[in-house]
């Protein structure tokens, strides 16, 4: 019969007595045994009154009985020892500063628009001067005289924001204040020291001693604390393990390491075997995605596929190859700033792209590209700089001394570059800018097809030099250049002669000939109802093509679509080719996704109103803006370039999940939700399949004779080469290098990343953060708070990046450093990992975090070198138990040290232990998200027309950090163990303790099944079921059972075995859950059993903590 279950209650291991518990909460009318009761209805019972069971007998019966064990007297608990009252004098940081944060600085801090009678008490000039502290007579101050103060109107802080000062908080401000009230600059803008004093060597009892213990041991000295004992050897391979793989250590390999002798050498070269596992960079990514707010998709409504998990990948090789954390840093923020950047260089600055992003309907382009920009640099305020920065965008900081200004001179380096506020509702290809994701190989063979397009296009240019020349030589004479022109052929033409516009356009007059012959009916649009042409204008970006139209328009707006083969503006990334009215203006793009691949080019001529024009748009394949050229009435436009960077294909294509692949055509008069040209007239339209000449175009337009012959005469008449054989050949060579090169890089694919525009896009400072609201304009810079740009650092992100990792910058290290500590220890030496201003915590070893941070940098940012140091500490391998009770009670989130760190495992390291054990982890490195076992229905539910894959395969057994990452809707049974929806950047992650989290370790398929498989490979390699059950409980838990606990596991499996061989078909239910079938060479009743012994052993407390 079980007697007792180990529990975890706020990170703290407690044995209850279950039957008496059940029993005492049963009607008496249910008082039957334990035994007797099927173990589905026990685990109901016990979670539907968990709650009870924990308030009722854990916090008033465990934690006395403790007490009890240890002597202690539960109506008097004890106090802090004296030593933690001392009398040396109030340090600013420590005493003061988070009081003042706290109850002061909202009305009296840094934020200038809400500083109350113009008193800043951040600053000890501004105190002083408005007399807030009076040094000649300190004790007349008025900050003593208001904090003191009965009145109500008098009384600081004022009794309307509801934060009284206590009566020790006004005790300390009032002796601060009398010894003179000295401020300090905040810990963390505090330069870290060149050298760090060492405190004087302890004796050691356990390990090798390092200057990590050193400032522990040095630190619990002050307070007369003794530290816990060292834990047993495998508790502490459990806990490295854990902590460095996320995965528990193997059988082989717990018995490799109890093979040797235990040693500072043995273990240290345990954790070196650890730094070289593929597991190792896994499991420091997965911490780094938190940061990163990686996710699998874009998030808001539509929460469509961003395609950026070869980020993810880069992340895990960069730790596995121990990139030190600088370049780790750098590059994820400048990569592609630095000298002949690496694709992977690049690639990391993906980092800055991985915010949310929105392509809903009817939003504000500019208003969600400032909302990705600001989300760029909260990102880095937090995972580099440890810094909140979300008060600065609308205000100063309340608290910290950064201005709204220095975060929008921030913003500055996070803004240059080309990028749309919205990504595209009808094509998953990347938001630009954007670059090929090369396979091995790849990108030496695309360099080598534009090398051979770039001397086809060299060799067309000398024949076609040397053709103009001999056709030079070989003119007779004037005359016979005035011979008319033979037309050129358009592919389709299209004179509106009869036809139905459609929808709400219409025919009307057009137009008289220079000769003054009517040219019968022409098109007006109404600007709603595109009119769709059949079958013709689909043109590649390879291939030359022209329009030729009359126009006739009667109002000039900001954009006036007349002409496009797309599918819509913004929902698919204005993809195609458009010609369109800008103000008057003619304007021609042509566009893969806007506006980071494309181009577009604007005349400065205005077409009159209320009168025809022809306007004619030329283009040679050839990708480049140069390649474009727009006439008006017979004649070329100067140009102005907007956009010049055509790299892939404009069509719509199956390939990039085009919705309008193949079936799109050219259209007139009005675009999907664009501005079409309403009350505008089109007449005689023609479409070419070649680039035409000046004097075709001419011809076209109706031009004079005069004008004829100077456009035959023009320096490329193109309307001669077109008809010289040589010059058709070494056309059709270079037309074919374009088309093989465009074939090939569709088949590249594509992630968002970082690019600098050529110039500086202006930014400027937004009143009350809003779009609409832009005052003056900043320059880049960092706050001056922290430090400064040096002045041979560009003033770009690289100059950024410099001042990030350089070594005078006194947070970044510090920050680095700690979130190492937090990885071992579960809790960094700032509390607060996301916030080092004035209202996180302060660090509880200040001493030595700084020793960790210069250390660091010293050894070249070496992220291992500083891992290894932590977890070969004696602080690490310590006992979690503490020598006294008081300890806990006095310290119960173990700020001192005084025994080791014990806390519960994350979600991934949960499932991907399960998975471990039981042979099902498939321990394959990178690669595209996976889909395991998700209750059904949830997608549907959430309203975006998705179904969760049924995949199968190798995509239930992965790693959990390669789990699909739905922002909308997280990995259910992962958020039930805290982790995030990485809407955000989030440098800690809760801890919880709920009823649905034992639920999951019982009934998500996804452990049961690990459960059965793991029991099937036990009972065929085991005959005895202790065998089995010993040798499960060792793998799961990296520790032997008691006799007592082995005696109750058998009794607890012999019951099951019961139960399963009078319930045959419910344990026939339970070895069908999951894909992989059971073999059948083991009794149903025995499989089912062991099943449930596993699954016990899962929610075993020493299984969910380490």
């Amino acid at each position: 019969m079980i007697e007792f279950r180990t529990i975890t209650y706020s990170s703290t291991r407690i044995q209850i007595r279950i039957e008496p518990l059940i029993l005492n909460c049963l009607p008496p009318s249910n008082a039957i045994p334990l035994a007797s009761l099927p173990m589905p209805f026990l685990y109901r019972f016990l979670i539907s009154n968990l709650t009870t069971l924990l308030i009722a007998t854990v916090i008033a019966s465990s934690n006395l009985e403790v007490q009890k064990a240890q002597g202690q007297d539960e109506k008097n608990p004890p106090k802090l020892p004296a030593h933690l009252q001392t009398s040396k004098k109030l340090q600013f940081n420590s005493d003061i500063r988070p009081i003042l944060s706290d109850r002061c600085f909202h009305c009296h801090g840094p934020d200038s628009a809400t500083r109350a009678a113009g008193l800043r008490l951040d600053q000890r000039v501004e105190a002083v001067r408005a007399k807030a502290i009076q040094l000649d007579q300190l004790d007349q101050s008025e900050l003593l005289v208001r904090i003191s103060s009965d009145d109500p109107d008098l009384v600081m802080p004022p009794p309307s924001l509801k934060k009284p000062l206590s009566t020790t908080q006004k005790a300390t401000l009032k002796q601060w204040v009398l010894e003179g009230a000295e401020y300090q600059p905040h810990w963390s803008f505090i330069p870290i020291p060149k050298t760090i004093s060492i405190p004087a060597e302890t004796q050691s009892k356990f390990l090798e001693k390092q200057p990590i213990d050193q400032f522990v041991e040095a630190r619990l000295a002050e307070v007369g604390w003794q530290p816990s004992p060292p834990a047993s050897r495998l508790t502490w391979l459990r806990r490295v393990t854990l902590d460095l793989t996320g995965l528990p250590p193997s059988t082989a390999e717990i018995e490799q390491f109890l093979s040797l002798a235990d040693s500072p050498e043995t273990r240290r070269v345990a954790v070196d075997r650890l730094f070289t596992t593929p597991a190792y960079a896994e499991r420091m990514t997965n911490d780094w995605l938190d940061l990163a707010r990686y996710a699998d998709t874009f998030g808001y409504q539509a929460d469509r596929e961003m395609h950026v998990w070869p980020w993810r990948d880069w992340v895990i090789r960069a730790f596995s190859k121990n990139l030190s954390y600088r370049d780790f840093l750098k590059w994820q923020v400048a990569g592609d700033l630095l000298p002949e950047a690496t694709q992977d260089q690049k690639l990391a600055t993906a980092f800055n792209r991985l915010h949310r992003q929105t392509n809903e309907g009817g939003s504000v382009e500019e208003e969600f590209r400032i909302e990705y920009v600001s989300d760029r640099v909260r990102t880095i305020g937090t995972a580099a700089l440890g810094l909140t920065m979300e008060c600065c965008r609308c205000h100063d900081h309340k608290y910290d001394p950064i201005s709204q200004k220095e975060f929008y001179a921030l913003s500055a380096f996070f803004a240059n570059i080309d990028e749309h506020g919205l990504y595209s509702h009808f094509t998953e290809t990347a938001p630009t800018p954007a670059m090929p994701l090369y396979a091995d190989g790849q990108q030496a063979q695309h360099e080598k097809l534009l090398q051979e397009i770039q001397q086809a296009a060299t060799a067309l240019k000398d024949i076609e030099s040397r053709l103009l020349v001999q056709r030079e030589q070989s003119q007779v004479n004037a005359e016979e250049e005035l011979t008319p022109l033979q037309p050129v052929e358009p592919v389709a033409q299209f004179d509106f002669e009869g036809i139905s516009p459609g929808g709400t356009n219409k025919l009307v007059d057009s137009r008289k000939t220079a000769s003054g012959q009517d040219r019968g009916q022409a098109i007006e649009f109404s600007g709603d109802d595109e009119y769709k042409l059949k079958e013709v204008g689909n043109f590649a970006r390879t291939s030359p093509f022209s329009l030729s139209m009359w126009l006739k328009p009667t109002e000039h707006k900001p954009r006036m679509v007349v002409a496009h083969c797309s599918q819509a503006a913004e929902d698919s990334a204005f993809r195609g080719y458009a010609f369109t009215l800008d103000e008057g203006r003619p304007t021609f793009a042509l566009i893969h996704f806007w506006p980071g691949n494309a181009i577009r080019v604007q005349a400065p001529n205005v077409l009159p109103l209320g009168q025809w024009s022809h306007v004619a748009i030329t283009y040679d394949g050839s990708s480049k803006a140069s390649g474009v050229q727009i006439y008006l009435d017979g004649q070329p436009l100067s140009l102005v370039v907007e956009r010049d960077k055509l790299t892939r294909d404009i069509r719509h294509r199956s390939e990039w999940g085009d919705s309008a692949a193949g079936s799109l055509s050219l259209s007139l008069g009005a675009r999907f939700r664009d501005i079409g040209f309403a009350q505008g007239q089109l007449d005689d339209l023609k479409v070419f399949e070649v680039e035409l000449s000046q004097a075709e175009v001419a011809q076209l337009a109706e031009s004079t004779v005069e004008n004829l012959s100077l456009a035959k005469n023009s320096s490329r008449p193109l309307h001669w080469l077109r008809a010289q054989p040589e010059w058709k050949e070494a056309f059709s060579k270079l037309a074919s290098a374009r088309v093989a090169e465009d074939n090939f890089i569709t088949r590249v694919k594509q992630i968002m990343v970082m690019e600098e525009l050529p110039g500086m896009r202006p930014t400027h400072l937004l009143k009350r953060g809003e779009y609409l609201q832009p005052a003056e304009v900043v320059q880049p810079d960092v706050p001056q708070a922290i430090g400064s740009l040096k002045a041979e650092w560009p003033r770009n992100r690289l100059g950024l990046a410099n001042w990030l990792v350089d070594d005078a910058n006194p947070l970044t290290a510090r920050v680095a450093v700690n979130r190492l500590w937090q990885v071992a220890f579960g809790r960094g030496l700032v509390a607060t990992p996301e916030d080092y201003g004035s209202q996180g915590a302060l660090p509880s070893h200040p001493e030595l975090l700084d020793w960790l941070a210069r250390d660091f940098m010293d050894h070249g940012w070496d992220l291992q070198h500083t891992l290894r140091q932590i977890v070969l500490s004696d602080a690490y391998a310590r006992s979690a138990t503490p020598v006294d009770v008081a300890y806990y009670l006095a310290d119960p989130e173990n700020r001192l040290l005084a025994r080791g760190p014990r806390f519960r495992l994350s979600s991934e390291m949960l499932r991907d232990q399960a998975l471990a054990v039981s042979g099902l982890l498939i321990t394959k490195v990178g690669g595209a998200s996976v889909y395991p076992y998700q209750p059904a229905g949830l997608w549907e539910e959430a309203g975006t027309g998705k179904s969760y894959p049924k995949v199968g395969g190798e995509h239930l057994y992965r790693r959990s950090m390669y789990t699909f990452w739905r922002r909308i809707l997280p990995p259910p049974s992962m958020s039930t163990f805290d982790a995030p929806s990485r809407e955000s950047c989030i440098a800690k992650r809760e801890r919880t303790s709920t009823p649905l989290q034992a639920l999951v370790l019982m009934n998500d398929p996804q452990f049961i099944e690990a459960a059965r498989v793991y029991a099937e490979n036990l009972s065929l390699a085991h005959a005895a079921p202790a065998d089995r059950v010993k040798v499960a409980y060792t793998s799961l838990l990296t520790r032997e059972p008691s006799s007592r606990e082995l005696e109750l596991l058998l009794a607890f499996y012999e019951q099951q075995v019961a139960i399963y061989q009078s319930q045959p078909e419910t344990a026939a239910e339970l070895l069908k859950i999951g894909e992989k079938p059971a073999s059948g060479k083991v009794s149903p009743a025995q499989h089912a059993a062991l099943t449930q012994v596993i699954l016990l052993l899962f929610s075993h407390d020493d299984g969910v903590s380490r």
